[in-house]
This record gives C-alpha cells, structure tokens and sequence, in this order.
C-alpha cells in the first residue's frame, strides 16, 4: 500500500498557481524565492512519491522522527531523524517512509531566481543532497509562521513576511548558530573567536593556527575553504570593523584607535582601513557624524 498523502494529523498548503505568478514571481523582494508548497506529515505510514522526471519546484524535506528512504537521480539515501534532503527541480526523484517506523517530516517546495544557487549551496555544504541538523526548537517555529501566515490567506502582507521567513528558515540549516557537525567548522569558529578576542594585537598565522591545534598550512587552507578569506585578511576585516566603531563611538584619535587594535604605525593603519572601507578614517567619521 502506497499514499501521497492522506495521514491523520497532515496539514498542508498549496499556493494558487495564478497567485504565484500575479503575486510572487516578478515581486521585487519575494521574487528570488518564495514557497509554492508547504507541509507536516506525522508519522506518514505508507508514504510515497516518485516523480520520473521530477517537477519544476525545488523540494526540501525534514525528518523530525521515524525513517524513510530517498532516491535522486542515481543516489540512494537512508534518511533518519534530525536528516534533511533537498530535490533540485526537474529531477528524477522518489521518496518513501519506512514501514516499520515512518517518518514525520515538514516539507516546503519552494522556487525563485535564488531556488538554484540555494540548492548548490547545500549540496556544496553537505556533500550531496542530505545533511543532518541537530534539533533546534526555533527552526521549527520559523516553519510554524511560513505555515500559519500562508494559512490566513494570500494578501501581500502575508506573502511577503512568510517568505522573507523562508530565507531564514533554509538559512538555519545551511548555517546552523551552533554548529558542531564536523570537527573542523568547530576550529574555524573558533579561531575566529580567538581573533576577536586578541584585536589588540598583531597576530600571526602561527598563533591562530595554534589556537586550534593544526598545522599552518592546513589552517589556512580550512580557513580560507569555509570563509572565502585568508587568515590574515579576516583578521584586518574584524580590526577595521572594530575600529568604525570606536570612530563612531568615542572620540579617540586615529593614532589611539590605531594603537588599540595592536597597530603602532598610524600610516599603515589608515592604508589598511581606507583599503577596506574605501574612505580614510578621519573621512568615515565625518560622513557618519555628518
């Protein structure tokens, strides 16, 4: 026995096409992804779907509890609570709880110009179309107010704050507060606290890469994969970050400022800030005071 649906307990909402169109895809600010679908299943026994030549939505999935199977395109995955899956569009795809223990998922379809890249940022992240996040009371929530508002009807008020939750809710799964999934995105977060914490000086490569016990190289190399930066320029970002706000915030000369972050030579520090911010620091300041 096979069931798209049909399961005690199931909510679910479907957007009118012709709203989609009118109201959703040339919108200027939900236009780059809005939800089409939107769903719970509870303890969905006997779930099923296959789509031979998928559908022209991207499909993301949630396992709350219970297990179920997933194939996309050649791929096979077993899928358990606290998983997720994400379907990209017009691909070959089907689903399936698990007989003995069925899963119960939330599940969103979404599309916009956005649909695609969100999609490759995931399986970049993941690896492949499944991912694992741990339990997190507020994503839950943010799926309740997608849910709840496109309950209520499809004014532009409710179209537009539930999608603009939509960004936050894929968001927590593609970068999760706190994440401790892998051992190295734990050092990366926190080498970063550690460079927050010492902007008062100068530090090198070396110590950062101490800071989490690896090897230079491989530091460097992980840092710059998970931050598109190299150390050393993440750390001058978070020094120039901090010194905006004492320019904005305190009446500290520049030479002071300068001297606060760990940087003796007033010239290079105002080469450095005027590199990233485009101004120099006096000129910051008085634009932002203006």
């Amino acid at each position: 026995m096979r069931k798209k649906e049909g399961f005690q307990g199931q909510k679910a909402v479907v957007i009118p096409r012709k709203i989609i169109a009118d109201q959703c895809a040339g919108h200027p600010v939900i236009s780059n992804l809005y939800v089409t679908d939107i769903g719970y299943y509870p303890r969905a026994k006997y779930h099923y779907r296959e789509r031979l030549h998928g559908i022209d939505q991207y499909i993301f999935i949630y396992c709350l509890e219970g297990r179920g199977t997933v194939s996309i395109k050649k791929n096979t995955y077993e899928v358990e609570g606290g998983e997720f899956f994400i379907v990209p569009a017009n691909v070959a795809h089907s689903y399936m709880a698990d007989a003995d223990h069925p899963w119960t998922i939330y599940w969103i379809h979404f599309k916009g110009k956005s649909a695609a890249a969100i999609t490759d940022l995931f399986m970049g992240r993941y690896n492949g179309y499944k991912g694992f996040r741990h339990y997190d009371e507020r994503m839950l929530q943010l799926f309740d107010e997608i849910y709840q508002h496109l309950e209520r009807g499809y004014s532009m008020d409710h179209l537009v704050y539930s999608n603009m939750c939509l960004q936050h809710f894929l968001g927590s799964f593609l970068y999760p507060k706190n994440d401790s999934d892998t051992k190295e995105l734990g050092q990366h977060n926190i080498a970063i606290d550690f460079m927050n914490r010492h902007l008062d000086r100068m530090l090198t490569v070396e110590e950062m890469a101490g800071s989490v016990n690896l090897s230079t190289s491989h530091f460097t190399y992980l840092f710059k994969t998970k931050t598109g930066f190299t150390p050393i320029e993440y750390l001058n970002h978070l020094k120039v970050q901090k010194a905006c706000q004492y320019l904005l915030f305190t009446d500290l000369r520049v030479k002071e400022i300068a001297y606060e972050l760990g940087i003796e030579d007033q010239s290079y520090f105002s080469r450095l800030f005027t590199k990233v911010m485009g101004v120099s620091p006096n000129e910051y300041r008085e634009r932002r005071s203006g």
